[in-house]
């Protein structure tokens, strides 16, 4: 969900939506990239920026993803927490919370998280996460948390059909994309209230180990270097880290639900 690019067709205006301003293009090549460019420029936080399209929208490791028009909720929100660098994570958190709920509320259907950014129905991708910070010195500035959520029926590129599935393919009816935003939205911001105060980080991390895909699991898990660890997913730690058995912190990594033989 990131890259750059100038918006195509007319937004939606501008609207209030649970506190956040939203914008909603027609097409932009990221809007992770769009909201980074606005940070830095001082925009205010609860900034939001939603697309019909991404020309440019990628994953993690600047993977590309690559959605049909008008097929998934493609989003991107700016936020100015009051966090240390290394606690950014728990905005992706947060957000994976948020649209847990809302899929829940809106249609029925209660994804897990698979760590560290994914949401998933049977281990099948329903929708990623991706958050990008901006840093001076040792100090967060902002963090831009984008998301694609797989709404409408082939809304995955077609060489993910096998390992993706989108929400209409699970509850069976319609769902309105800019409802469903609005309940993410909602429910994000009752996550994020605070996020500040160490209880309540305790209180999204707790939710956030109740709705793991991976905790209890034998996984491998690539490194950004390369390097592969297996192991028994046993923990999140109070700022988001998995925990391997044998006491192995993973921050950042790619990870694979082994299955049983």
């Amino acid at each position: 969900m990131a890259g750059g690019s100038e918006h195509k067709g007319s937004a939606v205006g501008v609207r209030s939506v649970c506190g956040f301003r939203v914008r909603w293009v027609a097409e932009t090549g990221s809007t992770n990239a769009d909201l980074l460019a606005e940070a830095r420029q001082g925009a205010a936080p609860k900034a939001v920026l939603a697309a019909d399209y991404q020309l440019a929208g990628r994953g993690r490791r600047g993977r590309a993803w690559d959605a049909a028009p008008d097929t998934s909720l493609l989003f991107s929100v700016l936020m100015r927490p009051q966090l240390a660098v290394e606690e950014a994570h728990l905005i992706t958190t947060a957000m994976a919370l948020g649209a847990v709920e809302a899929c829940d509320s809106l249609a029925g259907v209660r994804p897990s998280v698979k760590w560290p950014n994914d949401l998933v129905v049977a281990d099948r991708k329903l929708a990623g996460v991706l958050a990008e910070s901006v840093v001076t010195g040792n100090r967060l500035e902002a963090v831009v948390v984008g998301m694609g959520l797989n709404v409408r029926t082939g809304a995955a590129p077609p060489e993910a059909a096998d390992t993706a599935l989108a929400l209409e393919d699970v509850c069976g009816s319609v769902v309105d994309r800019q409802g469903l935003l609005a309940e993410i939205l909602g429910s994000f911001s009752r996550w994020m209230d605070g996020i500040d105060k160490s209880e309540n980080r305790a209180a999204l991390m707790a939710a956030a180990r109740q709705e793991s895909a991976t905790l209890g699991q034998r996984v491998s898990v690539e490194m950004a270097d390369g390097l592969v660890l297996e192991g028994v997913a046993e923990e999140l730690d109070e700022r988001g880290a998995l925990l391997l058995e044998g006491g192995v912190r993973v921050v950042v990594g790619d990870v694979v639900h082994l299955r049983s033989s």
